[in-house]
């Protein structure tokens, strides 16, 4: 390994290097990378388009976080900017000096990259939803289109993948291999639900259940391990010690937060769906209609975008976690069910006075 983490060293010190100049392009690809966006930018744009899309959406991010989770939990995946602080294989202390920024220092494990495995997986989800819609024509120059955007949607996934990758790199937060490994980690948790169909007829005991069991498994595989004195929180301390600025160690990076705010959004999700605001306004006669859909999309892009000025205190590590978990129950409850209900209900009360 010490190999590899080497090779990526010395990728990481040359794209700092001769990459300086697109330093605010790849902190944004980083940024576009992020888990969180699935939650905020992505699931209301594609629920209101495409309900089964959108489900879809929030079950291959939740599950594929966690398995990121597991994983990284088994792998013990160094990260660039405190493994050259603690290498032993650079003599008399030469060790490299790798710049940080304000995004570096996630305080998890570094393998597999979590920013790289979701935006895999998310924009997997969507270009083949997008591809579906053109797998249906028939006629000869139809089909001629359909290649044309077949090949033109993949290369845009493409793209954005190997962005988000070599950023995740330029911070010095991953090596190479392991946003590699990501990528394809995602591709796979998003194939795997194309051929699960189970998740859009699931009850709300279903999602009660399968909340659950990754929660109770996750923790029930961290407290095993603990017994036999390995801790999976081993990279905490080191991300606290060797980030160029405390300021930038953030509670939401930590292995336990990630995993609260995806059981949380996947709990959101069942609520709304099986919630009586949801049969009445998306399953009602104006759910068809398209300015249902946009007020929809633009009520829930701009109501999810106040959520991020909701600041959940970190002194108390529990009752940040609960507070996390409400809060990111309440995002995809809202794009759900109460915006949907909101918009449904002024539509009604217009058409009544116009009758």
């Amino acid at each position: 390994m010490d190999l590899l983490h080497s090779n990526g060293v010395l990728i990481i010190q040359h794209l700092q290097r001769d990459y300086r100049a697109y330093q605010d392009l790849l902190n944004f690809m980083s940024h576009v990378g992020d888990p969180r966006n699935i939650f905020s930018i992505y699931f209301p744009l594609w629920f209101q388009l495409n309900q089964v899309v959108g489900t879809k959406m929030i079950w291959v991010a939740v599950i594929g976080d966690w398995f990121n989770l597991i994983f990284k939990w088994i792998l013990f995946g160094h990260r660039p900017y405190w493994w050259v602080q603690e290498t032993m294989i650079y003599p008399n202390q030469s060790s490299p000096c790798l710049e940080q920024f304000p995004i570096t220092c996630e305080t998890g494990p570094g393998s597999p990259s979590g920013h790289a495995m979701g935006s895999s997986c998310v924009w997997y989800v969507m270009v083949t939803a997008a591809l579906s819609y053109t797998v249906r024509w028939k006629d000869k120059s139809a089909v001629t289109l359909h290649r044309l955007t077949w090949s033109f949607l993949w290369s845009i996934f493409w793209i954005i993948q190997i962005s988000v990758c070599i950023s995740r790199v330029f911070i010095a937060t991953h090596f190479p291999h392991q946003v590699v490994l990501g990528v394809f980690a995602g591709i796979l948790v998003a194939e795997a639900f194309e051929h699960t169909p189970a998740i859009q007829t699931a009850s709300l005991r279903m999602y009660i259940k399968t909340n659950l069991f990754l929660f109770i498994f996750a923790l029930g595989f961290y407290l095993v391990l603990k017994l036999l004195d390995i801790d999976l929180l081993w990279s905490v301390p080191k991300a606290k010690k060797w980030c160029a600025n405390p300021d930038w160690i953030n509670i939401d990076t930590t292995p336990f937060a990630g995993l609260v705010r995806n059981l949380g959004a996947l709990f959101g999700l069942g609520l709304g769906i099986n919630s009586e605001m949801f049969i009445t306004s998306c399953k009602g006669k104006n759910s068809c209609k398209k300015s249902f859909r946009i007020l929809c999309i633009a009520a829930s892009l701009a109501t999810l975008q106040l959520y991020n000025f909701i600041k959940i205190p970190t002194h108390t590590e529990y009752l940040f976690y609960i507070l996390s978990f409400c809060k990111s129950a309440a995002m995809p409850l809202t794009v759900v069910a109460l915006v949907p209900y909101c918009v449904h209900s002024m539509m009604r009360t217009t058409e009544k006075k116009l009758n």
